[in-house]
């Protein structure tokens, strides 16, 4: 089913304060995080790479430099608003091209990705939106390379966990709560390798997934 008009609007009038949320959830003002993130992306000069639900586009900076001129990076997002944010960020980055798109119907041919990359957003993805964007990644990534995810731990803080929480209400996601307890096990229904990685803040982790190299 696509994606309602009502979550749609929600993220179009979020994209004003979401960099801003991130930022303060993850306690990262700096953006240091993302960069971390880019940096363990396994990827080289030359490479394609997928972000999913990029939101104002704040990572595919950081992956355009890193594979350069000859390669690829795509984001993905359904919100136009979204978009329209990362769109004035990225305005220098002929290598990064952004996409209106439902995650969950991914328009790539099959293995045409040397990494997909999802940063802060994936809790978000509701009942079979979640399947079918799990199933459209390990589609459209070449054999044997990586899905990396990267999403809040529960905070120890009960004030920064009740706006945490009152945000996932508020979107119609409370199944995400569970989801944040439980990736792993979510992530082995698709992958066959699956390790958590920790971020230099404490507040986020990424999670690598890999299948099988089967190209031989």
């Amino acid at each position: 089913m696509p994606v309602s008009n009502y979550r749609r609007k929600y993220y179009d009038l979020f994209s004003g304060v979401y960099d801003k949320f991130v930022a303060f959830h993850s306690k990262d003002s700096q953006a240091n995080v993302r960069q971390f993130f880019a940096r363990v992306v396994p990827v080289q000069a030359g490479d394609r790479v997928l972000d999913i639900c990029t939101g104002t586009g704040t990572l595919l900076a950081y992956l355009g430099k890193k594979v350069g001129k000859s390669g690829l990076v795509v984001g993905v997002d359904f919100s136009m608003g979204m978009l329209q944010v990362a769109k004035e960020k990225l305005e220098t980055f002929q290598n990064v091209h952004l996409i209106e798109s439902d995650a969950g119907y991914l328009p790539f041919k099959n293995s045409a990705f040397d990494a997909v990359t999802c940063s802060h957003a994936f809790y978000e993805l509701k009942g079979e939106t979640q399947d079918r964007t799990l199933r459209s990644i390990v589609r459209v990534l070449k054999p044997g390379k990586p899905f990396l995810m990267m999403e809040h731990d529960i905070p120890e803080s009960r004030f920064v966990r009740f706006l945490l929480y009152v945000r996932f209400f508020s979107m119609g996601a409370k199944r995400a709560i569970t989801i944040l307890k439980h990736e792993k096990e979510m992530l082995q229904q698709y992958f066959r390798d699956v390790r958590k990685m920790e971020t230099p803040t404490g507040r986020s982790k990424i999670w690598v997934c890999l299948n099988e190299d089967r190209s031989d």
